[in-house]
């Protein structure tokens, strides 16, 4: 195993771990704190490991990371499309 896909294995247990801690500020800056480092460690994977280990590897994190995802769907939704 390479040592990106170590990291990205040991990034998808902290996620994991930080969804599962109660949080008064709701899960957010965690979130901004995850797809900081999330992004460079996919590039690395990619790197290292081809483009279809990248993507399974982007899928993993975006179903992690969903809402973050879900949000960013919606704010290019309503900034690209122009209302009827």
């Amino acid at each position: 195993m390479t040592p990106s896909l170590i990291a990205a294995a040991l990034w998808a247990v902290i996620a994991n771990v930080i969804a599962m801690v109660p949080s008064k500020k709701g899960h957010w800056p965690a979130a901004w704190g995850l797809i900081a480092v999330g992004i460079p460690t996919v590039g690395w994977v990619t790197l290292q490991n081809g483009p279809f280990i990248g993507l399974a590897v982007l899928a993993a994190g975006i179903s992690i990371l969903r809402w973050p995802v879900r949000y960013l769907l919606r704010w290019i939704r309503q900034t690209l499309v122009p209302k009827a």
